[in-house]
């Protein structure tokens, strides 16, 4: 944290899809940070009536962001809870599955090869080394166990937030860990439907303490500032208490919405957006691009120029991620397979300059 670059980057990955119901647009940007710890995730068919986005902002390293990006919405699917139509305990369970599956030899390496170029090349190796057995791979995958040097990894110190929106006909579901943000248009009017999770919160602060740790200048035992984050292991190691009441856990706040005509869009959007402006304030800008631009991932980049610092230190400087998604009004009909589908994960972004 506060180191910064000589001259920030602003090449930016962006990218755009639409369904019958939807369209989407997304930027992300590394700005003035040394390194690029943001991911994200835009399926606008997750399945055939149901769209998936999601933003994570790492710290410590980008691999648990990456990871999340990668896998957050796969466990989505594979609950049972998700194919009895409980979206909202899917996604909760997904979050602390999550942890679950960074520990031990194969959450290692996957992390590794997730991470920055040593640690990739050390995971790569080791998966070489330490491969499957011919006809173990779908056993691999129910159980994610896998023998080797790492198998008592306890996960990883780095962590991330994970902000995602879950729509399926007009339910939509936000579920969030951290201070990434999901904020709703509605007839122009800007209404949060996440909360930063900060440690100096009244109900924060107290679990935090209760499972032994402590706050001091807005930090968790002094080092992290945010009370809730997947990853960051070695802050929930009290083996007498749950997942949910560790001094950081992974338990997302979920929020239900009923969509209804007068809802415009939502966005997605990691902290180094929300540093600079507030909520209200993204949706009048986004309201005023969108009426002259044709591409919402033009909308986005112009957001991420608008927030950017013209030097470094204070806000501005930090890695910035945004998801704008907007409503169709024209069809009422649920979210379905169709040739414009288009799908966008963080490896698979165009760079635009």
């Amino acid at each position: 944290m506060g180191v910064y670059l000589s001259t920030p980057k602003t090449e930016k990955y962006s990218g755009d899809g639409e369904n019958d119901r939807l369209r989407y647009g997304l930027a992300s940007m590394q700005g003035w940070r040394t390194t690029m710890e943001d991911a994200h995730t835009a399926l606008p068919r997750l399945d055939e009536c149901t769209s998936f986005f999601g933003v994570y902002d790492g710290h410590g390293g980008k691999a648990v962001s990456k990871f999340c990006a990668k896998h957050l919405h796969l466990q989505v699917l594979k609950n049972e809870a998700y194919s009895s139509g409980d979206l909202a305990t899917s996604v909760l369970k997904s979050f602390f599955r999550m942890d679950e599956m960074m520990k031990g030899q194969r959450g290692w390496r996957e992390l590794a090869e997730l991470g920055d170029k040593g640690q990739k090349f050390a995971g790569m190796l080791e998966g070489i080394i330490w491969s499957p057995k011919p006809g173990d791979s779908d056993k691999l995958e129910d159980s994610w166990t896998e023998e080797g040097p790492h198998s008592t990894f306890p996960g990883p110190t780095s962590g991330s937030t994970a902000c995602v929106a879950v729509i399926r006909n007009d339910e939509l579901i936000v579920a969030n860990a951290g201070d990434s943000r999901c904020v709703l248009s509605r007839k122009g009017q800007a209404y949060d439907l996440s909360k930063d999770h900060k440690p100096d919160l009244d109900a924060e602060k107290e679990r935090i303490m209760s499972a032994g740790g402590f706050v001091v200048a807005g930090r968790v035992n002094g080092s992290l500032n945010l009370a809730r984050a997947i990853g960051d292991m070695e802050l929930k190691q009290n083996e007498l208490l749950p997942a949910d009441r560790q001094i950081v856990t992974a338990e997302p706040e979920l929020n239900k919405v009923k969509l209804s005509d007068d809802d415009e869009f939502i966005i997605l959007a990691c902290d180094g957006i929300w540093d600079c402006m507030s909520s209200q304030e993204v949706v009048d800008f986004v309201h005023k691009e969108m009426n002259t631009e044709d591409s919402l991932s033009a909308v986005c980049e112009k957001l991420l120029d608008h927030c950017l610092a013209p030097v470094s230190g204070g806000d501005g400087c930090d890695n910035m991620t945004v998801v704008l998604v907007q409503f169709k009004k024209a069809s009422k009909s649920a979210a379905t397979s169709s040739s414009t589908d288009q799908s966008v994960t963080s490896e698979e972004m165009r760079p635009k300059i």
